[in-house]
């Protein structure tokens, strides 16, 4: 009995022995387990959190102490929910209904950390080794941010396909629409539903040259742009401006749109309307300058460039300035005219400006500022025969007037000079030796009432002019040999160029005659020391015959020199100026006119231009 009590015992401490040999064991894994976790959680580059069912955290490893910036010992014993943003703490909840169900858990856990939050992708599990929970934590920041760009950017993309100003429509590789925005529809004024489905070949559209050239782009490049005409249901022909891609988008093609026939309408009224205006401006009959801020000349017109004598290309470029460079006077005005524009936006002048040639000619301007932005344009007008007209016309009625007062005079002087001429020609014979000088006197100056009476009735009718032809050269020289003798007394030469038979005109020789003993005689008077005078005969451009008598006087001043040929006007202490007047007459009435040149202190030129016979032959 006691012997079975001995065995029994026995066979209890053998499986105590065993039994506590299978927990050490066990310890001994477990320790070993241990370490081996600690080493994996140490080294782990995800963060790791170990926490128990209350939520409090156990411990953490250094990825995670790295990710929050915090040490170990200011985490462990703390709540997890003390990370987690208030309104994620409903994903804690939710992770303990799935722990406590299936013993995992899985998602998104946001962790607030002292620079600022960091998402993590969490996988949550029982702890092998105890009544506690592990997660593992990767740091999905990064691509999180991506992803919500990524949203954003397809919240963008669909808001500009769909508020595009521009049609958009995407098409597949068989030419077939998938989808158009609603710009794309009111441009082919067609509803969405009538696009989609349409193929590109359905759409109508003029097959020039452009479409050939703009479809070979696409092909060769998967690219394209261009200009077409399209026929819209209604009939109606539209100007698109397109833009291809190939393969844009999620391997669909797209093509933007955009309506430019109001702009192709805008611009071929624009270059009708430059076209108008550039017709105006080169076939204006007035001259036309555009400069601009720095009064560089931008453009002229023709009218400006054959008033000016120069071509359009040396005159755009330079300054509005040096159109007067050779008079500082009428440089002077010219600027003065140009300040007044820029002060007041216009201004109108007269200037006369002297040609190449010498000849001036009186000038209308008329300036209008900033009339383009940045440019101002001038408009001029050659008034010089206007102006030589209206002086005619003055002339002309003043001599009307003294054509009527010397018809009048001439006619009540006439009868009484008659009587006195007579009555000093009984007297001659009784006239005494001492009062002889008295006689010759009175004679002479009955004379000289004579030829002014003869004078005022050049003026005061027409006279019965016989024209022959004649040698103009002939006539002069006669009229240099009658003043010879003159012209001796006051130690005064003649220097004559004559052409022989060049001079042939129409002519009343008498008159002509007149006309150069009127200018000869003057020139001689006006040299009371001597000098020259040149006569020259020779032919204008325009075919006339040019006689020039040039003096070496004192010359004339200019504001006098225009009043040449005035009735009563003269430059001489005993003149009438009927002289000049009636020399003026007479050549017009030959159907020529006279110009007279004339510089103080080097002298005087008269040139005479009568009309040549023109010679059948």
């Amino acid at each position: 009995m006691a012997h079975e009590t001995f065995s029994e015992d026995v066979q209890i401490l053998k499986a105590k022995i065993a039994e506590l040999e299978e927990q050490n064991n066990l310890l001994k894994n477990e320790i070993s387990n241990r370490e081996k976790w600690n080493a994996l959680t140490k080294v782990a580059e995800d963060a790791i959190i170990h926490f128990d069912d209350n939520g409090e955290i156990i411990d953490v490893n250094d990825a995670f102490c790295s990710h929050v910036g915090l040490k170990k010992h200011e985490i462990i014993s703390k709540p997890l929910e003390e990370f987690i943003p208030y309104e994620k703490h409903y994903k804690l909840k939710r992770q303990n209904i799935l722990l406590m169900e299936a013993g995992k858990a899985k998602g998104i856990l946001p962790i607030v950390h002292r620079n600022g939050i960091t998402f993590f992708d969490v996988i949550t599990t029982r702890h092998p080794l105890g009544n506690l929970n592990i997660s593992v934590m990767r740091d999905i920041t990064h691509k999180k941010i991506m992803e919500e760009s990524i949203t954003n950017k397809d919240d963008l993309v669909k808001a500009l396909f769909l508020q595009a100003i521009d049609g958009i429509v995407f098409w597949d590789l068989k030419g077939k629409v998938v989808n158009a925005n609603s710009s794309a529809c009111r441009i082919f004024e067609s509803s969405h539903h009538e696009i989609v489905g349409k193929r590109f070949k359905e759409f109508q559209v003029k097959k020039d040259e452009n479409y050939y050239k703009a479809m070979t782009e696409i092909n060769e490049t998967g690219a394209g742009k261009g200009q077409l005409f399209f026929t819209l249901p209604s009939g109606k022909e539209k100007l698109i401006e397109f833009s291809s891609r190939m393969h844009s988008v999620d391997g669909y093609h797209m093509t933007i749109f955009r309506d430019v026939s109001n702009r192709h309408r805008m611009e071929q009224e624009l270059r009708f309307s430059e076209l108008k205006c550039r017709k105006v401006f080169e076939g204006s009959f007035d001259g036309m300058i555009l400069w601009d801020e720095d009064y560089i000349i931008t453009d002229v017109n023709t009218s400006a460039e054959l008033s000016f004598g120069i071509s359009k290309r040396k005159i755009i470029g330079k300054s509005i300035k040096e159109l007067v460079t050779k008079c500082p006077k009428k440089h002077q005005e010219l600027m003065q005219h140009v300040e007044q524009v820029i002060q007041f936006g216009q201004h109108d002048s007269s200037i006369i400006l002297e040609q190449r040639d010498g000849t001036p000619k009186h000038y209308d301007f008329s300036s209008k500022y900033n009339v383009v932005e940045g440019l101002s344009l001038t408009v001029f007008r050659d008034i010089t025969e206007k102006m030589e007209m209206q002086e005619q016309l003055r002339k002309s009625d003043t001599l009307n007037v003294i054509g009527q007062l010397a018809a009048g005079i001439a006619h009540e002087i006439r009868n009484p000079m008659t009587a006195l001429k007579g009555f000093v020609q009984l007297l001659k014979g009784s006239i005494k030796k001492e009062h002889e000088m008295y006689y010759q006197v009175i004679t002479s100056e009955l004379q000289r009432i004579d030829t002014i009476i003869n004078e005022f009735l050049i003026l005061a009718k027409p006279q019965a002019v016989r024209f022959e032809e004649c040698d103009v050269t002939k006539i002069m020289k006669e009229t240099v040999d009658l003043l010879g003798a003159q012209a001796v007394l006051h130690n005064v030469q003649f220097g004559t160029f004559y052409e022989d038979g060049g001079g042939r005109v129409f002519c009343e020789p008498n008159q002509l005659k007149k006309v150069f003993i009127n200018i000869i005689k003057n020139a001689i008077e006006v040299m009371p020391e001597g000098g020259m005078i040149d006569i020259s005969f020779g032919k204008s451009r325009d075919n006339k015959l040019h006689i020039r008598i040039k003096d070496e006087g004192i010359g004339i001043p200019p504001e006098k020199l225009k009043r040449l040929g005035e009735p009563f006007y003269t430059t001489k202490d005993r003149g009438t100026g009927l002289g000049l007047m009636v020399t003026y007459r007479i050549i017009e009435e030959h159907k020529g006119f006279i110009k007279v040149e004339s510089e103080e202190g080097k002298g005087t030129v008269f040139n005479i231009y009568l009309p040549l016979i023109v010679n059948e032959d």
